[in-house]
């Protein structure tokens, strides 16, 4: 049986050009909810956020958004959550996140979901936490960031271990099953104080 209380889903703000984004972001919110893990997200009520924190929160999920003060000036907080973190900046952002969640989920995103993706591997291949970490690549999305990767090791700048830092999954399904299998001694609650 997993160990995974919460997990923190990274996610685009837009919906993409594809209906599929935002139908597996509601899958991924029942998911969750569905296996009475808390959702962690980045506090947003627009694209895949909202439609992941909707999703979860229809189906009688925790959802917790952390948002800085700048967004929610913007009227993008998403008011219906379970709890809304505001906090001061990004950086704030994600530390509380990470603070929060068990366990992380990739979503198809812009440009944040792979900045907050890349900096949760960093700290994971620099032993900063040992938390499981899945990466759903529907329709092949992170296919760009996977060859990357692959150069990165082949070039030298990266142990080939890099690549054994996350799991990758086709479905949502697959991506929990991965997160479910992860052992318990990587979910400690103090892993990692930056």
């Amino acid at each position: 049986m997993s160990g995974i209380r919460s997990i923190c889903v990274y996610c685009g703000a837009s919906g993409g050009l594809d209906r599929r984004y935002l139908d597996c972001a509601a899958e991924t919110g029942r998911a969750a909810a569905e296996r009475g893990w808390r959702v962690i997200f980045g506090g947003g009520h627009v694209g895949l956020m909202g439609a992941m924190a909707d999703a979860a929160l229809a189906a009688g999920g925790t959802v917790e958004g952390v948002i800085p003060q700048a967004l929610m000036d913007r009227e993008l907080g998403h008011a219906g959550v379970t709890r809304l973190h505001v906090v001061s900046s990004m950086h704030a952002r994600k530390e509380k996140m990470f603070d929060l969640s068990d366990a992380f989920l990739a979503l198809p995103g812009g440009i944040g979901t792979l900045d907050e993706t890349i900096e949760v591997l960093t700290w994971k291949q620099l032993g900063f936490h040992d938390k499981p970490i899945a990466i759903l690549d529907l329709g092949g999305y992170w296919a760009p960031l996977f060859g990357l990767i692959d150069t990165v090791i082949a070039r030298g700048f990266a142990p080939a271990s890099t690549a054994k830092l996350y799991h990758v999954a086709p479905t949502v399904e697959a991506a929990f099953a991965a997160l479910a299998r992860a052992p318990t001694s990587a979910l400690h609650p103090d892993s990692a104080r930056f």
